[in-house]
């Protein structure tokens, strides 16, 4: 089979689109013949070597950690999926990724696929989709009618946490580059200011912080939370700001696979509820240059990756 995979780390120019052993499901796993993959950038800073700390893989390794696809084979043990099932889900950040033909994928980090959009384009919702629904409801324990202030609301997870927080009932505050306003807005935001510390008429109850910002704009984004309060962080190259003695909290949020909570955005996004973002199909021969292409500037909206058809 065809994968794209590197050897080495470095820049973009060390991944290699090339033939590949097909794998074999063990115990508990499933086979998906791949539809689509997408980017996140965590997969960039993987490639480039700088989290080997935090994430150490195996070279050579095949990127890819979202995976929208069909049931081609099963493991032993397998219930609750059948050959020709339509799925999606995301690896661990350690595993083999599904940047490839085929992919084997543990049975319990699965979901079935929505049926409400095409089965490419739903590769885009796992990973971002969590990652905002674990924020707003795992860590900051958000409920109705509380306020919300999202930083960096314009972009692929910002989006997600938008339209959730919304759906839950909160007031929600956005803070947005220029090109990502509008996105924003249709997500919709109640108010929607431009980057950096917005002046607020009162306090909010929860800051959530996906955009890279400077020790001081963290402080300062702890500092717009009413006491007993709570910021979740997903630039965990940085630690959240906390206030002890407010009250408020500080919460680094590393993003897990959970299909129970993937269900529940699926159902969601079939209900008319909640949406994808901006999608733009690449085949998986190019995943290479948006690398690239994410190295000079911020990739708007999502990407996925078309595995090659039969």
């Amino acid at each position: 089979m065809k994968a794209v995979r590197f050897h080495e780390y470095g820049t973009p120019e060390v991944l290699r689109y090339e033939d590949v052993d097909q794998p074999v499901p063990g115990v508990g796993e499933i086979r998906i013949r791949v539809a689509a993959t997408s980017f996140n950038p965590v997969e960039g800073n993987i490639r480039a070597g700088v989290m080997q700390g935090p994430i150490p893989i195996q070279l050579p390794h095949t990127p890819g950690l979202d995976i929208a696809g069909t049931v081609d084979a099963l493991g032993e043990d397998v219930t609750g999926f059948d050959v020709g099932d339509r799925v999606i889900g995301v690896l661990p950040l350690t595993s083999t990724g599904a940047a490839a033909e085929y992919v084997i994928a543990p049975v319990q980090l699965l979901a079935a696929a929505p049926t409400s959009v095409p089965l490419v384009d739903a590769a885009g919702l796992p990973l971002v989709g969590l990652t905002a629904w674990q924020a707003l409801f795992e860590h900051a324990k958000l409920t109705t009618g509380q306020r919300v202030l999202i930083n960096g609301a314009g972009g692929a997870v910002g989006t997600y946490a938008v339209q959730l927080a919304k759906n839950a009932g909160a007031y929600v505050i956005a803070t947005t580059g220029p090109r990502s306003s509008e996105q924003a807005k249709a997500a919709g935001a109640d108010e929607i200011h431009g980057p950096g510390i917005p002046e607020l008429s009162e306090p909010v109850d929860v800051v959530l912080n996906f955009a890279p910002i400077a020790p001081e704009q963290m402080a300062a984004l702890a500092a717009v939370i009413r006491d007993g309060g709570v910021l979740v962080n997903t630039t965990v190259w940085m630690p959240a700001a906390s206030d002890e003695a407010r009250g408020v909290r500080g919460i680094n949020l590393f993003f897990r696979p959970d299909a129970e909570q993937l269900t529940e955005l699926v159902s969601l996004l079939d209900a008319g509820k909640l949406h994808l973002g901006e999608t733009r199909r690449v085949p998986l021969a190019g995943l290479a240059q948006v690398h690239a292409e994410a190295a000079t500037e911020p990739i708007n909206g999502k990407v996925v990756f078309t595995a090659p058809l039969d």
